[in-house]
């Protein structure tokens, strides 16, 4: 049977029979086969059969086009790493509390990454040296339970000597998401590194935040549900998460609390301070916010604000066109002690969750 030539440029340009077919059935030409499908999309999904589900999936696999590894990693301040020289002892309990199966690895400082330890070697290891030794041990009269030895387990050695650090990937933050996630199946490395022109890190992205990009949010049995960025209390003021998303803020707070153009430069709290004052503010600080809001900034660090409280100003005859003049120190927060400590962070000197002294950080820039 005789192949059709529209049918052989078709399959020669890499379309697959599902776009085809879309193409036959609406009459959309090539050329412009995206745009169409996208309108389809925003419009009445129910009329081509999709549920709203699979409507939402559709739209974000094809907005994954213009997306890079800059859009969907997770921050430097939020990755959890660990020095390569950390006992696997420490390193177990930073699994246990980072609910990660993947840890970064550095050997200075985070600008100095080496690679990734995964936790399944890190079980691997400690189940080989187990069972080594229970089969040595064949003169027990009581065998180890399941064969293992756990008490043969060195949990002083360091990841370094366990020689269970794995390769990991390296990639600017211009790179597209669909390349990155064909370099991950390809690769079967499922955790790349983002660092900038100079070799600092920037970010990390998994393999999971690519998917999280078109299927929503994903849970398992170990994540627990995250605490509401920002509550209203009893005085009618809001206590906030410094990285709270303006648009949450906004509807939570009210329509008044409106940033205008700043929303377009920032995505967070933290970022609209920054922008209204030009540096990081410290603690006790009022920033004035938008319309008749006022933000105290109840626990910073050198190098991030952490949380702030949102309340009205009712005197507004001191108030200046000019942030910089009106940021000022109150000396202590307003708040409970308990209101006001600190978010967890560890300070064990071989795990980094961010580097609180900026001297550690290595110089990026010659």
């Amino acid at each position: 049977m005789p192949v059709s030539p529209a049918r052989v440029a078709a399959q020669s340009n890499g379309e697959g029979w599902f776009a085809r077919a879309l193409r036959a059935v609406f009459g959309w030409k090539p050329d412009s086969f995206r745009a169409d499908l996208r309108s389809v999309l925003e419009g009445r999904t129910g009329d081509i059969g999709l549920s709203q589900r699979e409507s939402a999936m559709l739209r974000n696999i094809l907005s994954l086009r213009e997306r890079r590894a800059v859009d969907v990693m997770v921050p430097r301040a939020d990755i959890i790493a660990v020095q390569r020289e950390i006992p696997l002892g420490e390193l177990m309990k930073v699994f246990e509390s980072a609910a990660h199966s993947r840890l970064v690895v550095y050997d200075d400082t985070l600008d100095d990454a080496i690679g990734m330890v995964h936790i399944r070697d890190l079980i691997a290891y400690m189940t080989a040296h187990a069972a080594a030794s229970a089969k040595a041990n064949t003169k027990r009269k009581k065998p180890f339970p399941a064969d293992l030895d756990l008490k043969a387990i060195d949990l002083s050695i360091s990841l370094a000597k366990a020689e269970i650090v794995r390769e990991m990937l390296f990639v600017p933050p211009s790179m597209p998401v669909m390349d990155l996630l064909a370099r991950m199946q390809t690769s079967r490395i499922h955790l790349a590194l983002v660092v900038d022109e100079y070799g600092g890190a920037d970010g990390v992205v998994s393999i999971e935040d690519i998917v999280e990009q078109i299927v929503g949010e994903i849970a398992d049995e170990h994540d627990e549900d995250d605490a509401p960025r920002i509550v209203r209390q009893i005085d009618g003021s809001f206590l906030a998460d410094a990285r709270a998303n303006l648009e949450d803020v906004s509807s939570t707070v009210g329509p008044e609390f409106e940033v205008g153009e700043e929303a377009k430069e920032v995505d967070t709290l933290a970022g609209y301070i920054a922008t209204r004052i030009g540096r990081v503010p410290v603690r006790g600080e009022l920033v004035p916010g938008p319309g008749r809001f006022e933000i105290e900034v109840l626990d910073a660090d050198p190098r991030r604000v952490k949380k702030l409280k949102i309340f009205l100003s009712h005197d507004l005859s001191h108030r200046s066109r000019d942030p910089q003049q009106r940021v000022m120190s109150t000396g202590q927060s307003s708040l409970p002690a308990s209101a006001s400590t600190e978010l967890p962070i560890t300070r064990e000197a071989s795990v980094k969750l961010s580097p609180d002294d900026p001297s550690s950080k290595a110089p990026r820039r010659p």
